[in-house]
């Protein structure tokens, strides 16, 4: 079980977590990830490395918490007035942010130190809070929708495939013909 609490902490822990969230990535930017240290992120965040273990158990979980926050959605989807064109538009936005260098390390940081699936439970979460923004708002424009199971299973989940095992294939073309295939084959007819 990791060492991480559930909830996000308040007051000095939030603290904490925020420097040494700092430090690596700073010290990622600067050096990269190969050659970071416990000791080497501890002294940069104005911590003990044993604050470092206390809290995250190992370098990689601490790698892998902070590849988590980094794949947090820093905005709403876009909203373009259709069901189709919002999720085409995410779709192929979501796919270039994960295939990118620094979207694929994250991923392979955010998996390598999760050893109770929590961390890839949140990523996750984070694209499926995204689909359902974007169902949402066109249940509101009274638009017929897929379920948001149905887009992750149909776009989301061959994406990341790819992203993990074909970098290669990639572009917004196989986002957009993802997001159609939602549309001609699995949505009923309303």
């Amino acid at each position: 079980m990791s060492p991480r609490p559930a909830a996000r902490p308040g007051g000095r822990s939030a603290r904490v977590q925020q420097a040494v969230h700092t430090a690596v990535r700073d010290l990622q930017t600067e050096h990269g990830s190969a050659d970071l240290t416990v000791p080497q992120i501890a002294g940069r965040a104005g911590v003990t490395p044993s604050t470092i273990y206390r809290r995250w158990g190992s370098l990689q979980e601490l790698l892998s918490d902070v590849a988590v926050e980094r794949l947090r959605p820093e905005a709403l989807p876009a909203d373009l007035g259709s069901l189709r064109a919002d999720l085409e538009h995410w779709a192929a936005d979501f796919l270039e942010e994960m295939s990118s260098p620094p979207g694929r390390s994250y991923i392979r940081d955010a998996l390598a130190g999760d050893p109770d699936g929590s961390n890839a439970g949140q990523c996750s979460a984070y694209a499926a809070e995204q689909v359902e923004t974007i169902i949402e708002r066109a249940v509101r424009r009274g638009e017929h929708v897929p379920a948001g199971e149905t887009v992750m299973d149909h776009v989301v989940a061959p994406m990341m495939y790819r992203v993990l095992f074909r970098p290669g294939l990639l572009d917004a073309q196989y986002a957009r013909e993802l997001v159609a295939t939602v549309f001609y084959r699995l949505m009923p007819l309303p």
